[in-house]
């Protein structure tokens, strides 16, 4: 009883001294790769935004794009902006961890982005629709896929008319593609419904906190932390 109790006291020690650099482990957890698809309108962009404002330990990735910019849009900022000829390039040099035509135009994920911030221990986001969820989650099966669905049909077309840059065509282009990604919902891991937005932005961050810590995900950094605890003196 005794032994264990005193190895049981290392352990906590371990757990809460941020000083001793012989316990504590050198190797960092390595970033999860996570995956936001919704429906426009939905408010995925919004989510991921709020989160962003309240947490340091994830990133947003800034995807390539062929669409124009609107007018509150800065190049590098909400996307790379690039015209066709130079978006297939990059995608005939297989730069691209995804990409996709979406509603007349073309999108796409920078694969050396993704693999620069997994690499620096902070957590990524991909913003990308079920296509390209589909290529990134057969090219790296260890990502984490979310998706978000709104609380009904008429909040998702009052939030796209609410957004007031697309022309009357265009939602009803969107509303249209809306229900086939809908049904796709059962291809993703995790389900948030945004419906009270900070209750989705809680389950959001939830889902993220969990993930990190799995232990399939991180077994190489729970290695090494476990290790240095065993090999403590009795």
């Amino acid at each position: 009883y005794h032994s264990r109790r005193k190895k049981y006291n290392i352990f906590l020690s371990c757990l809460i001294s941020a000083e001793s650099a012989t316990i504590h482990p050198t190797m960092n957890k390595t970033g999860t790769l996570f995956i936001i698809a919704a429906p426009s309108g939905v408010g995925k962009t919004s989510l991921v935004r709020a989160l962003l404002q309240r947490r340091d330990d994830i990133a947003v990735s800034v995807s390539h794009t062929t669409r124009p910019p609107r007018p509150d849009e800065v190049d590098g900022v909400a996307y790379h902006f690039v015209d066709e000829a130079e978006f297939k390039a990059l995608a005939r040099q297989g730069r691209f961890l995804e990409y996709a035509g979406v509603f007349g135009h073309y999108y796409g994920t920078s694969r050396e982005r993704v693999r620069e911030t997994l690499a620096t221990g902070k957590s990524l986001i991909l913003e990308i629709d079920w296509q390209g969820a589909r290529q990134v989650a057969a090219r790296q099966p260890d990502c984490v896929s979310i998706f978000i669905l709104p609380p009904d049909y008429a909040t998702l077309r009052r939030r796209l008319l609410g957004r007031q840059h697309d022309s009357a065509e265009t939602i009803e282009l969107r509303m249209r593609a809306a229900r086939d990604q809908l049904a796709r919902y059962k291809a993703f891991d995790y389900i948030v419904i945004n419906d009270e937005f900070e209750r989705a932005l809680g389950e959001l961050g939830a889902i993220i906190t969990a993930a990190n810590l799995g232990r399939r995900r991180q077994s190489a950094y729970y290695d090494d932390f476990v290790a240095k605890i065993i090999a403590q003196p009795d």
